[in-house]
């Protein structure tokens, strides 16, 4: 199943309409933070090896 996201993971803002080209640049070096799908805030950890990001409604994404 693909999931089409619907708001920017950095900034939460809706990604129609917007030009997100500060935050697809800030993308390349930080993990997420908002649910691409839901806008939720997501808990974000972040090791030496990667990174986790959770949303409560649609779970967890890794770079690991």
């Amino acid at each position: 199943m693909t999931t089409i996201a619907a708001f920017c993971d950095h900034c939460g803002e809706q990604l129609a309409g917007a030009a997100h080209d500060d935050c697809v640049r800030r993308r390349e070096l930080e993990p997420p933070r908002y649910c691409g799908q839901c806008r939720r805030r997501m808990t974000v950890q972040v090791t030496p090896r990667g990174w986790t990001a959770k949303c409560v409604e649609h779970g967890v994404l890794t770079s690991i």
